[in-house]
Parts: structure tokens; C-alpha cells; sequence
């Protein structure tokens, strides 16, 4: 099975190591067929040194590494 692969913003990278990287998505109400964003933060895994928060990431799953931690930094996207 594929490891999932998600694009998002670093919000924070205040911790050592782990990054809290923002994911939005587009959903549609089922009964008025808007459609709006729905956005998640998720905890990923960094060790890259270089990133700030504003840069463009993509997370990858993968093993848990702590209690929240189930994602990792793959790439940076300009």
C-alpha cells in the first residue's frame, strides 16, 4: 500500500525537529453543493534545518514517532 503524500504551509517550527504543517482541502456541503476549505494541522517530523514557517512542504506517513507524530518532512517546494 502507498504512502500518503500531502502539500501544506509550515505554521510553526518552534520545536526541535518537528514542524506543525497546515493542509487544506476542498470539500463540498452535500445539500447546497458549495463547495469550501477545510484545513488541518498535522506534526511532521523534520530534520532539515533550513525550513520556516510560510515554506511550502510535502509530508509523507509513516511510522509513528511520537504520541502525535506520524508524518515527516519528504521535500520543500519553493
Amino acid at each position: 500500500m502507498p504512502k500518503r503524500r500531502l502539500k501544506g504551509t509550515i505554521v510553526s517550527c518552534k520545536m526541535q525537529k518537528t514542524v506543525v504543517v497546515k493542509v487544506g482541502r476542498i470539500k463540498m456541503h452535500p445539500k447546497y453543493k458549495k463547495r469550501f476549505m477545510v484545513h488541518k494541522k498535522y506534526k511532521a517530523h523534520c530534520e532539515m534545518s533550513d525550513l520556516k514557517e510560510g515554506d511550502k512542504v510535502i509530508i509523507e506517513e509513516c511510522r509513528p514517532i511520537s504520541k502525535e507524530k506520524k508524518w515527516r518532512v519528504i521535500k520543500k517546494i519553493s
